[in-house]
């Protein structure tokens, strides 16, 4: 089975050091056609070039079961029209060592979002960046689908 380990974190709004980083910047729309945290079905599509549906289960820790499939641009653009309002809109940011930084616009700009993926003990995640602050790995409210579907959290 296809599996993800992940965490995430709240970016230091004090500290934007992770910006000199950047190595590609990507406009992301993902909507959610079922969010249901035991199996969340998501369409993405990346700028106007690339999209996919994904699958994931309900997480253990910092790992769950994704699946994931690319699909044409076209058909994901008639699924994320499904999604209604449950439809994110953020700048998705590559940095070194297989960081991320998710900046949300739309209805959570000022968000965002570190987030590192690894293979191996999934109880031995990498070093953590100065930049990054709380780990919010696990916490509901900082779900895209939860995001997707309500108001921006506090933080």
């Amino acid at each position: 089975m296809p599996t993800e380990t992940e965490r995430k974190y709240l970016v230091r709004a004090d500290d934007p050091r992770w910006r000199a980083l950047v190595r590609a910047t990507h406009t992301l729309r993902q909507g959610y056609l079922a969010p249901d945290p035991a199996c969340e079905v998501r369409v993405r599509v990346i700028g106007d070039t690339a999209a996919f549906l994904t699958v994931k289960g309900r997480r253990s820790g910092p790992t769950r079961a994704e699946y994931e499939y690319p699909v044409p641009v076209a058909d994901a653009l008639e699924l994320l029209a499904l999604c209604g309002e449950r439809v994110l809109l953020k700048q998705r940011h590559s940095l070194p060592d297989d960081w991320i930084v998710d900046e949300y616009t739309g209805a959570h700009a000022g968000l965002a979002v570190a987030e590192i993926e690894w293979t191996g003990d999934p109880d031995t995640p990498p070093a953590t960046p100065p930049w990054a602050g709380r780990d919010i790995t696990g916490d509901r409210a900082y779900s895209n689908a939860v995001l997707a579907a309500g108001p921006k959290p506090r933080h």
